[in-house]
């Protein structure tokens, strides 16, 4: 058995507490007595630790995959063990996913490119538009920089890497520019929300390759039933990206309450929601039925009543500049999709707008003290600038939340004004009414969360919105319209 006495002196918490030829077990004993703050330190350090060995790790993946490409045939690195490809010998090595040897092979493959080497790069960040040159190698190392630095992981850095994608001719400097942006953000974000900030970004600063990869994601749509060995019809889709949309923004309106939901509703709304908890099908059982409910209610329904009224929809969030003109692509305000502007317009023409005017932070006007609860137009307002709840790491979308006087409406004789409120899920709202914590915000700054322990920390809004309101301007077009 190996020890681990010197993997542990690595760690500050727990060096000197681990004697020699210490095992797993040993380990086990001393943090069960570690205090919380130890426990969390403890970690902390490990995840440092960890870093530097994955480091490591990834560099070994890249030599293993340069030794068993294709051209080396049965005499490669990996095919003289037993093995098909490099990403195999990784996964049986590090007792790993198969995603998980993937990654490691993509970015040692990425760190172990030369600077003006581009195809290793293309064949590894999907979707990749025009290369050149001399407009990929600046921004591939300012994310080189990053994970050598032990600023990002390996899979941040994998995130940002295929979100991004490769740049059309002549934008290397603005990918250098959302990289380096990116790699800041890390430390605060979670590898989910780092990915889809990133295809945002390629999108807002690629409109055209925005649209072209939208329409290649819609030719890529499907749907197709089968039957297994045991005589159960099964189903696959693949959805493009407003259709998932679309879907989403049914089954989360439907399924709300079972998956924590917003509690402050009227009473109407709260005993359906009791209903609806009380229900003994399981959430995957409600959402077949509502699918069914609804392929029903459209092949019964007299067309002109189901295409006149206006049905549960896709809401999008689009700046529009003080001249008048749009941004290049939309975000979806649950799930913060981009979509290209075109299908924006589309659904302006079907629902119309509600404009909502607000500031470079994207800061909305206030609405006043009228009422005790945030108006829906003030939750509109507060699901543009936030996006969804703004705890750190939380994913839930703006319709899992519930508004969040940060002064207290009694107590404090609080407003209820967009600036003063915030956007919080239910877990983290009673969480922060519960546990000690609060939050302020001087003016229409940053908001700050206050720890139990005194310790601060700033509420950042979703990424992709952040980006919304930013100051990065697109490329040039590629193309010259068609007369």
């Amino acid at each position: 058995m190996r020890t681990l006495d010197a993997i542990a002196a690595l760690i500050p918490t727990l060096a000197g507490r681990i004697g020699s030829g210490a095992g797993a077990s040993d380990v086990q004993v001393v943090i069960e007595g570690l205090d919380d703050a130890g426990a969390v330190a403890v970690l902390r350090e490990a995840g440092e630790v960890g870093r530097l060995v994955e480091q490591v790790q990834v560099l070994c993946a890249g030599v293993i995959a340069r030794r068993s490409t294709r051209d080396a045939g049965h005499s490669g690195l990996a095919q003289a063990r037993g093995h098909r490809s490099a990403t195999s010998l990784v996964q049986e090595l590090g007792g790993m996913t198969k995603g998980e040897a993937a990654r490691q092979v993509r970015v040692g493959e990425a760190l172990l490119e030369d600077e003006g080497d581009s195809d290793g790069a293309s064949a590894s960040a999907p979707e990749a538009g025009t290369q050149g040159e001399p407009a990929t190698t600046e921004w591939r190392e300012v994310l080189r920089d990053g994970l050598r630095s032990g600023v990002v992981t390996s899979a941040q850095f994998d995130a940002i890497r295929r979100g991004l994608g490769d740049p059309p001719d002549d934008a290397g400097d603005a990918w250098a520019h959302a990289a380096a942006q990116l790699i800041d953000e890390a430390g605060r974000r979670t590898v989910e929300e780092l990915a889809a900030a990133a295809r945002t970004i390629r999108d807002l600063l690629d409109p055209d390759g925005a649209e072209a990869r939208f329409l290649a994601r819609f030719e890529k749509r499907a749907f197709r039933t089968w039957f297994d060995q045991d005589g159960q019809r099964r189903a696959s889709i693949a959805f493009d990206d407003e259709g998932g949309a679309f879907l989403d923004t049914i089954f989360n309106a439907a399924l709300r309450p079972r998956r924590g939901g917003p509690r402050f509703v009227g009473p109407e709304e709260k005993a359906s929601a009791a209903e609806l908890s009380a229900d003994p099908r399981t959430n995957d059982q409600l959402s077949y039925d509502l699918l069914l409910d609804l392929v029903r209610a459209g092949a019964l329904a007299d067309p002109t009543a189901v295409f006149g009224t206006r049905q549960a929809g896709i809401r999008l969030v689009q700046q529009v500049a003080v001249d008048g003109s749009l941004a290049p692509v939309a975000v979806t305000e649950d799930g913060l999709t981009a979509l290209p502007a075109t299908i924006a317009e589309r659904h302006i023409c079907e629902t119309g707008t509600i404009p909502v005017t607000v500031d470079a932070c994207g800061n909305p006007l206030d609405v006043g003290r009228e009422s005790r609860l945030f108006t829906p137009t003030q939750r509109i307002a507060l699901a543009i600038r936030d996006g969804g709840c703004r705890w750190t790491g939380c994913d839930r979308p703006a319709s899992y939340c519930e508004a969040h006087h940060i002064d207290h409406w009694t107590r404090d004789h609080g407003h209820t004004n967009i600036d003063r409120g915030i956007l919080l899920c239910r877990f983290h709202h009673m969480q922060l009414h519960h546990a000690g914590w609060h939050i302020t915000r001087d003016r229409k700054h940053d908001f700050v969360l206050h720890h139990p322990d005194g310790q601060q920390s700033v509420l950042h809004p979703r990424l992709p919105l952040r980006y919304a309101w930013g100051d990065i301007d697109p490329p040039p077009k590629r193309f010259r319209p068609a007369v």
